[in-house]
């Protein structure tokens, strides 16, 4: 973590990284998610010295949640999500089941 960034900062990092992980994101996938998060946080608080207009333009990633950019209609868990937490689970048949089967499957 830069030494740029506040302890509340630091802090956030920790957590979504671990959220990240929680969901079954790899380790480097997690820190890079908890890193752009945390980056784009300070840029719209004014806490970074640079940062790019679409940063400070756009809504928070808080704000974001289960929102994916570009794209119309039913929100929610992507079928990775589901079907990692399906995995956790040991829901059997998981690999040949669409999105909605592992939504059903896991009662979502």
């Amino acid at each position: 973590m830069p030494q740029a960034w506040s302890r509340k900062r630091e802090r956030q990092y920790q957590h979504i990284k671990d959220s990240a992980e929680d969901r079954g994101a790899s380790e480097s996938r997690a820190e890079e998610i908890a890193a752009r998060t945390v980056n784009k946080n300070r840029a719209q608080a004014g806490e970074s010295k640079q940062a790019s207009r679409t940063s400070t333009r756009d809504m928070s990633p808080q704000k974001r949640g289960g929102q994916r950019s570009g794209r119309k209609g039913p929100k929610g868990p992507t079928k990775d999500q589901l079907y990692n937490e399906a995995k956790k689970r040991g829901v059997r048949g998981r690999s040949k089941m669409t999105k909605k089967e592992l939504a059903d499957a896991l009662g979502k």
